[in-house]
């Protein structure tokens, strides 16, 4: 039997001589440099991911250990500020205390020289009416028996200068 040429044949053949062709120019060769060099960017790539993923984990580790600083300091701030208010409020309460204190005595003093200049008035006062009274009664008992009275005492300066 003869064998047959037919376009499976043509086209098995030409694979051949393309493979063939392929092999003869190292285009295997030249394929595998290319995936190798590729390869190793890809492992540079991936080494240079792993690199920035450990800056990234150490830098939020830092931050988050800056964090709980600040949040500790806050809490101190916070504390420190809670005792300033409370010793501050201690302190505005001793003064208001010492303020009323004073002023109180202040205002008791006032009163009792008020109590003191009335009671003086009073005591003036009293004392000009004491001495009106007995001016008025004198002059009502010397209008009364003055004439007499004048009289008896001319006549006993009289007697006793003889």
């Amino acid at each position: 039997m003869p064998f047959p040429i037919d376009a499976a044949f043509w086209a098995t053949a030409a694979l051949v001589v393309f493979i063939g062709l392929m092999l003869f120019l190292g285009v295997p060769r030249m394929i595998a440099g290319m995936l190798d060099a590729r390869i190793r960017k890809i492992e540079a790539e991936l080494a240079e991911a792993r690199r920035l993923r450990e800056e990234a984990q150490a830098l939020l580790a830092s931050y988050a250990s800056k964090r709980k600083e600040a949040e500790v300091e806050a809490e101190g701030i916070i504390t420190a500020a809670k005792e300033e208010a409370a010793r501050l409020a201690d302190d505005a309460a001793v003064s208001l205390e010492s303020l009323i204190a004073r002023r109180t005595r202040a205002v008791e003093e006032k009163i009792a020289q008020a109590e003191a200049q009335a009671l003086a008035e009073v005591r003036t006062r009293a004392a000009d009416v004491a001495i009106e009274a007995a001016r008025i009664l004198l002059t009502r008992q010397m209008s009364e028996k003055g004439d007499g009275l004048v009289a008896r005492a001319i006549e006993d300066v009289g007697t006793k200068l003889n």
